[in-house]
């Protein structure tokens, strides 16, 4: 065994690389975290899904996901481990297409699954891919999915989609730009140290045996319209809505110690158009908003220009590559690197658990608006976008816009539901219409 771990480390030294084929790579440097991270049962999932206007047929569909993996070579790959590092190995073939669950993100067994780190589950007439985080991130899981729909629209409707954005080609051969690890490329000349301070936490009941969702839709127009009306994006009223609801929850609660920490909600951060780079792998950072309710009670429009400050902050381009170059150079300390992974893994395990839920409430990534070509978006009728559960931070929210609707998804695996709840409250109370959906009575 050990004899066989120290050829591959060899050969991954050795081995030249196709940028159109590689037959390995290294994982990027947000996905180093979540191999050891992942538990017996957890592993860092999330979910996109498309449903056509009529129900899928699995052979089209298996059709279309053969060429969209010859597209996207990240994806046909198993994580392996290597002697320092795990990283990708390419695989053959492609994984069976399942069923969907009522279950949504549960721990992918990838042995199960042929070894892919994705699946693909199939209800009527949506499709729904999952995806462990050391592949992509939501934008490129929606480049794939976008793709993949285009492929399957083109061969069962007999139509030329045209290949434009984040919906690739896949007659083209994938470019060494769409596989580069964006995070060394772009990391800053200093790096800062993560900010201080831990976060108010959701005491709750857990329940992880299953992911309860609970969506609610909401027209894109009414929402655009509230956010113009106070100067701030759709991401920074929502993220308000979704900060007043943790402040809520956390009067409802109290708690000394609890008490005296601010709510603060994590925002995934998009880098591609903020540094030029074009990769489908993982290429986002986080900036954070919050705020501290031991200052007094704020108005909502008080508390949103607030978050719409502290957003700009956090994603101001310098603030980001200074915070991506103390993530690289962690990974680029000659010592850290010699260490073997069986001991490197408890340790980021640690890390991530200490680090990264600890110092958040609860999150909210937004993929924004999915426009399609009109050949396409004729036989689609609805996208969908969820973040599979946390270490620590028990409610998550995502959220996508396509159609006219905005879809907001909130999954957690606790019994209270008082997170959405007040949040889809809230949002009613301020003048926007919400339709409820959930996958439990």
């Amino acid at each position: 065994m050990l004899l066989n771990i120290i050829f591959v480390c060899v050969t991954m030294l050795t081995v030249k690389q196709s940028s159109e084929n590689p037959t390995w790579l290294k994982l990027d440097n947000a996905a180093k975290i979540y191999p050891p991270a992942q538990t017996e049962g957890w592993n860092a999932l999330f979910r996109l899904s498309v449903t056509f206007d009529e129900p899928v047929d699995r052979g089209v569909l298996s059709a279309a996901l053969a060429r969209v993996l010859k597209r996207f070579p990240n994806f046909a790959m198993r994580l392996r481990r290597g002697l320092f590092w795990y990283y990708l190995d390419r695989l053959s073939g492609q994984p069976e297409i399942q069923d969907d669950v009522k279950n949504p993100c549960a721990r992918m067994n990838f042995k199960e699954n042929g070894g892919f780190a994705f699946r693909v589950r199939v209800f009527g007439c949506r499709v729904a891919v999952e995806i462990f985080h050391v592949i992509t991130d939501g934008a490129g899981g929606l480049s794939f999915i976008k793709t993949l729909a285009a492929e399957y629209v083109s061969i069962k409707y007999g139509v030329t989609v045209p290949r434009e954005g984040d919906i690739l080609d896949c007659d083209e051969a994938p470019s060494k730009d769409e596989l580069e690890d964006g995070f060394l490329k772009h990391a800053g000349p200093r790096a800062v140290p993560p900010p201080p301070g831990l976060a108010y936490h959701l005491r709750s009941t857990p329940d992880r045996d299953f992911l309860r969702v609970t969506t609610g839709i909401v027209d894109s127009a009414e929402i655009s319209e509230k956010a113009k009306a106070l100067g701030v994006t759709v991401t920074e009223y929502l993220a308000t809505v979704l900060l007043f609801a943790a402040a809520d929850w956390k009067r409802a609660r109290r708690g000394f110690f609890q008490s005296r920490r601010p709510v603060i909600v994590s925002i995934p951060v998009n880098l591609r158009k903020l540094f030029g780079c074009r990769t489908l792998r993982n290429f986002a950072n986080y900036a954070t908003v919050g705020l501290d309710t031991r200052l007094g009670e704020y108005s909502f429009e008080e508390a949103v220009k607030v978050v719409h400050h502290q957003l700009r902050l956090g994603t101001d381009k310098h603030v980001l590559a200074a915070r991506i170059a103390s993530n690289v150079g962690i990974e680029k300390n000659i010592l850290l690197r010699m260490v073997p992974r069986v001991i490197k893994k408890p340790i980021m395990s640690l890390a991530y658990r200490m680090e990264g839920d600890m110092k958040n409430t609860t999150s909210l990534s937004n993929l924004g608006q999915v426009t399609l070509p009109p050949e396409m978006g004729a036989h689609i009728a609805r996208f969908d976008f969820l973040l599979g559960s946390l270490v620590r931070n028990p409610v998550n929210a995502a959220a996508v816009g396509y159609g006219g609707k905005v879809v907001i998804n909130f999954s957690r695996v606790i019994e209270e539901s008082f997170l959405e709840r007040a949040f889809f409250r809230r949002l009613v109370k301020l003048g926007v219409h919400v339709l409820i959906e959930s996958n439990y009575s």
